[in-house]
Parts: structure tokens; C-alpha cells; sequence
């Protein structure tokens, strides 16, 4: 028999889009980067529990999240919480934006 021992995790988080231009392409590209690190799926909605693939950059921009905006990310995997904090990094420095 062959059992699997890794647990699935699933986290969820709000973040407040504090970067002056909101969830543009490069943004976007960032959030793609880092989720895609992990193997965790990672979905992410905007106020209206619409949730859209957090690995895909199209699917970010169809958010139309500009600044002050509140997201809530999902993340669902073995290594949902590292990449929750990856994640968690990218909205605290605000994209490496001023």
C-alpha cells in the first residue's frame, strides 16, 4: 500500500492592495512568480468571492484591483503556508513600489 503522509492545508488571508497602482501586469507577474514556486494551489478573490487562479497573470488582471483594494488569497496544498508567506511578503512591501 502506498499512503501519501503529506496533509492537505488550506489557508486563507485578506490583504489590502497598498501599492499606488493597484494589481497592474508587473504586479500580477510578481504574485504568478512567487505562487507558482509552490506546489499548493493558490486562488485569489476580490470582495465578491469570485475566485481566480492566483498562477495565472490574466486571470489577476481580470480583478481590477486598484490601490485600496481587499483581496483575499487562498492557498491550498503541503506547502499552503509558505506560500500564504510569500505572498504575504509581496502585499507588505508593496510590490517593491514606492
Amino acid at each position: 500500500m502506498n499512503h501519501d503522509s503529506r496533509e492537505t492545508v488550506t489557508l486563507e488571508q485578506e490583504f489590502t492592495v497598498a501599492n499606488r497602482l493597484g494589481i497592474h501586469a508587473r504586479v500580477a507577474a510578481q504574485i504568478v512568480k512567487v505562487a507558482s514556486q509552490f506546489e499548493a494551489e493558490v486562488w485569489v478573490s476580490k470582495c465578491d468571492n469570485h475566485k481566480v487562479n492566483g498562477k495565472s497573470i490574466l486571470d489577476l488582471m481580470t480583478l481590477v484591483c486598484p490601490h485600496g483594494s481587499k483581496v483575499r488569497i487562498y492557498a491550498s496544498g503541503p506547502d499552503a503556508g509558505q506560500a500564504m508567506n510569500a505572498l504575504a511578503a509581496l502585499f507588505q512591501t508593496k510590490f517593491g513600489e514606492l
